[in-house]
């Protein structure tokens, strides 16, 4: 085995963010500093200097940044992405002789020690060695310097002084002698995407049940139609379930019935048809130029269209006739339909990922999505991708942004914490999570502190939904409008990323197929809805409002910075965000019960938000618009759920001027 220098004496451990091993790389978005730790130490007690390495990816330069110590022998630095792409970070780190002697030099003086005369001309020859690297300027300095230190023209005290000047320090930490530096052996990496991938808000919606007439299927252009609403209720991400043809055997019927009806439309995920398959649109939903100019017009709105990708096929897709063997064959010829005992879907066939012919499946799947992009559309939700080959995503999402790197991905997978992670490792924006069925106090902070606080937020990003097509949760069920606007605050405030599927969110559908079910009575999946978006009890209004607060209030926009603070009473959760400069914070206190008032004294962290303990502080209710001042770290809150179960607070600091008076920022 090859030795190493046995003269490098700094260890570099403990590097973050590092993936497993930086196989695979951690997430940020345009804009963002990425901070990176790292345990650096040596034996005895010279000084260390440590720096930061980082480059974009096509570069062979690396820029440095320095990291400063912070406890225990952990230090820090960061570094700001500015470009869509990857860029590459490492941390280097050497004994610094010069400061080594200067803390030394340094203490002596301190101490009043005369005999200083053979440190000074330590000093001056660690000056003239290093006066060998600088440049034709700089090394003159550093000469003329070395000589100052050494003659015995000057002063003591002129000596000591440039010895220990900031001039001097600086010259000599640019020209450091780094002949034993220790470089961590990992070029870590980072995946910078826009930021749309940190905060983002989505409505799911059926363009077939857009119509405005009851009974007609919908089309690309009611759509556009109901553009204006959903932009005026703050959304930026409209999402749709499969826009392509609709196979006709073995359709199911309404409520999942195995038997359709004549006029049955059949479920949007069985997908294809004699029309066509991933790259045909549904022919009563318009034409591909319809769909063009749908995803223009949203534009204008500030929405983008997002569309879900189904990698599986109805019996009637073509895929099933023209390429047999991507699909398995059972041992009486049939092909294997998808199910999850005892769920049956005899209308879906899955894609065999084990088949000899994968490279050419990988390809034409890769061809779906660039076909999708070329239409205009960057953000795909995908159905059930745990179901599917981990190293094809890997591959497909690489190749992908290759060519269009503002691509965002969510993955659509309710599955074990692990397989979740994996997608998230290996590429996927952004994820669904368990957020529909944690629902008390305990569950929601130790969840959210998982996903905040943990390894897990260096690539795992959240998208919290309260309800989809296929989960309507019996809290949902059973709390009626307050429980509906209690988990619509919960989503839009501690998840920077959250979603509806709507209409039925905003008017409290909450109905299911039966009891114990998660599934809508008279689900949208099998049937054309019409839905009266205009009625006097919807939620549209409350909507409207927690989306302004989330735009006008950088603290919700990112999952930074998210703290929960203790609150007498457990049918109510507080919680905070913060910016780094705390020029904006946000309180938020929920009822969690939807059918009692309750009450409880606050605890608020004054001094880490350098809050005046002996002064009142205000609290602007963002909701209601009612303002108060409260004083010191304990205040009451009280929160009946008929009226609103919810506050979000914005706080304001009592800053003082030098005109003498005070004022709120």
């Amino acid at each position: 085995m090859e030795q190493s220098d046995g003269r490098a004496r700094v260890i570099i451990s403990g590097v973050k963010p590092e993936v497993d091993s930086g196989l695979f790389p951690a997430k940020a978005v345009v804009g963002e500093k990425v901070e990176v730790e790292a345990d650096i130490f040596a034996d005895g007690h010279d000084v260390i200097t440590a720096m930061l390495l980082y480059r974009k990816e096509r570069e062979t330069e690396w820029t440095e940044a320095p990291m400063e110590l912070t406890t225990n022998d952990r230090w820090k630095g960061s570094f700001l992405v500015i470009e869509l792409g990857r860029y590459l970070y490492t941390v280097t780190a050497w004994i610094d002789r010069f400061k080594s002697w200067r803390k030394d030099f340094q203490k002596r003086v301190e101490a009043g020690q005369e005999d200083i005369n053979i440190n000074l001309l330590v000093g001056a020859n660690l000056i003239a060695e290093a006066s060998g690297q600088a440049s034709k300027v700089d090394s003159k300095t550093m000469q003329e310097w070395g000589k100052t230190l050494e003659s015995s023209q000057t002063s003591q005290l002129d000596k000591v002084q440039l010895a220990l000047s900031e001039e001097v320090a600086k010259l000599m930490d640019k020209y450091s002698d780094r002949q034993f530096a220790v470089t961590y052996p990992r070029e870590l990496v980072v995946s910078v995407e826009r930021v749309k991938a940190r905060f983002s808000t989505w409505y799911e919606m059926f363009p077939r049940s857009c119509s405005n007439e009851p009974g007609r299927h919908g089309t690309f252009k009611d759509c556009e139609a109901r553009l204006p609403y959903i932009a005026a209720m703050g959304f930026d991400v409209l999402y749709f379930p499969p826009i392509h043809p609709i196979g006709r055997t073995l359709r199911k019927g309404k409520n999942n019935a195995i038997k359709a009806a004549p006029d049955d439309p059949g479920t949007p995920w069985a997908i294809g048809a004699e029309e066509g398959g991933h790259k045909t649109i549904h022919p009563q939903l318009g034409t591909l130029e319809d769909f063009r100019h749908l995803v223009d017009k949203a534009k204008e709105y500030g929405i983008e269209i997002a569309l879900d990708i189904a990698i599986q096929c109805s019996p009637d897709h073509p895929y099933v006739r023209e390429h047999p063997a991507w699909f398995v064959r059972r041992p009486d010829g049939t092909i294997q339909y998808a199910e999850n005992p005892p769920k049956k879907y005899q209308d879906i066939y899955p894609l065999n990922f084990e088949s000899e012919h994968w490279h050419e499946l990988w390809e034409e799947w890769k061809s779906v999505f660039l076909f999708w992009i070329e239409q205009g559309v960057r953000i795909f939700r995908v159905d059930n991708p745990h179901t599917k080959a981990f190293c094809f995503w890997q591959w497909l999402i690489a190749e992908v942004k290759k060519e269009y790197p503002d691509t965002i991905f969510l993955a659509e997978a309710f599955t074990r914490p692990k397989v979740m992670h994996q997608l998230a490792k290996l590429g996927f924006t952004q994820s669904y999570t368990y957020f529909a069925w944690r629902n008390t106090k305990e569950e929601l902070t130790q969840y959210l502190t998982e996903l905040t606080q943990s390894d897990v937020c260096e690539f795992y990003q959240p998208n919290f939904w309260p309800n989809t097509p296929d989960i309507l949760t019996e809290y949902l069920q059973s709390g009626g409008r307050p429980a509906f606007m209690a988990r619509l605050v919960l989503a839009a405030t501690l998840a920077s990323n959250y979603g509806i599927y709507g209409p039925p969110f905003e008017l409290c559908v909450n109905t299911p197929r039966e009891h114990g079910s998660e599934e809508y009575l008279d689900s949208e999946k099998y049937e054309i809805k019409h839905w009266d978006i205009n009625r006097a009890d919807s939620l549209k209004d409350f909507i409207v409002r927690v989306n302004q607060i989330r735009r006008e209030n950088p603290a919700l926009q990112s999952n930074q910075n998210l703290w929960f603070h203790a609150i007498d009473n457990g049918e109510l959760i507080c919680y905070s965000k913060h910016t780094e400069d705390l020029s904006n914070i946000i309180l938020t206190v929920v009822n969690l019960n939807p059918h009692y008032t309750h009450s409880g004294w606050v605890h608020l962290p004054i001094e880490p938000w350098e809050l005046d303990p002996q002064r009142p502080y205000q609290v602007h209710d963002l909701l209601s618009g009612a303002r108060y001042l409260w004083h010191g770290p304990g205040n009451y809150v009280e929160l009946n759920p008929s009226i609103c179960p919810a506050h979000i607070f914005r706080i304001h600091r009592r800053i003082r001027r030098e005109q003498d008076f005070d004022y709120y920022m």
